[in-house]
């Protein structure tokens, strides 16, 4: 079941509390938090009871025994199929679990640290979607301020425009904690730099567009929030911009946040399916 690098983990489930949607992508986005092992198990059960999180993506997911639990707890709660990749040393990672069995681990087109970027091939209703996950660095330590962030970022900023190759004549999903705002960002914070709003233009002149934007182009959302009490908009999700009139909706949700689940909102999508006289 594990690599030395990826772990793909096809679990029996017990009867999933909703079935996958064959109309619609429904995509999930849940910041895991370095969760115990107890956290996260009560993370599967939350996520399992959500009905737009046919596919779910977590970020900041530890690569020890909270880590395990969650995917061990994804597939008990009806999920069949589990890419959790595994890193060679300490560190956070992106798990993508799927309620289908219809899902298959793909080749991340991002090199650096690739177990906080995988990518599946998920079939929905007959439709094959690309869905690459993200969980940036944070700026780290004093003596190491940036350095992981930023090779991180460039990594993905060179990746994203191979994913039409990696996933050609399909809808793509971007979906990851980016640790970044967007240029504009209400309130404004000057911690950010350049570096920082240019990786975020990164995804548009990539062909992806800000789902959340697209349909609510003035709304202000915040997904964290700091001491402070100031918010950000840190999470975020993306599709293929020539796919973009397909998405349904696109929200944040305080609710896990607020019941001590996560400290970051959960952020939803949902994206229609061509019908039978359309094209992919």
């Amino acid at each position: 079941m594990t690599t030395p690098t990826e772990q793909l983990s096809l679990i029996t489930p017990d009867q999933p509390a909703h079935r996958p949607a064959d109309d619609a992508v429904r995509l999930l986005l849940f910041n895991a938090q370095h969760a115990s092992p107890d956290r996260s198990r009560r993370q599967a059960a939350w996520t399992a009871s959500q009905e737009d999180a046919d596919i779910a993506v977590f970020t900041e997911v530890s690569s020890t025994r909270g880590g395990d639990a969650l995917v061990t707890a994804l597939g008990e709660r009806g999920y069949a199929t589990v890419i959790a990749p595994q890193p060679p040393s300490p560190d956070y990672r992106t798990v993508i679990a799927c309620r289908t069995a219809a899902a298959r681990l793909a080749q991340s087109p991002v090199t650096v640290t690739p177990h906080r970027a995988p990518a599946a091939r998920v079939t929905v209703g007959g439709h094959d979607i690309g869905v690459l996950g993200l969980y940036v660095p944070s700026r780290g330590p004093k003596e190491q301020r940036n350095v992981a962030k930023r090779t991180f970022q460039d990594a993905v900023a060179e990746a994203l425009p191979k994913l039409d190759a990696a996933f050609p004549d399909m809808p793509v999903i971007v979906a990851g904690d980016l640790n970044v705002i967007e240029r504009g960002h209400q309130p404004p914070h000057k911690v950010f730099g350049a570096w920082e709003y240019a990786f975020y233009d990164s995804f548009e002149a990539a062909g992806l567009t800000d789902a959340f934007r697209f349909l609510h182009p003035d709304k202000i959302a915040h997904s964290w929030y700091g001491h402070s009490g100031n918010g950000f908009r840190f999470d975020h999700i993306f599709v293929s911009t020539r796919h973009a009139d397909r998405v349904l909706a696109c929200d944040y949700h305080q609710e896990a946040r607020q019941e001590g689940l996560t400290d970051h909102a959960v952020m939803t999508v949902r994206l229609r399916l061509p019908g039978p006289a359309e094209t992919a």
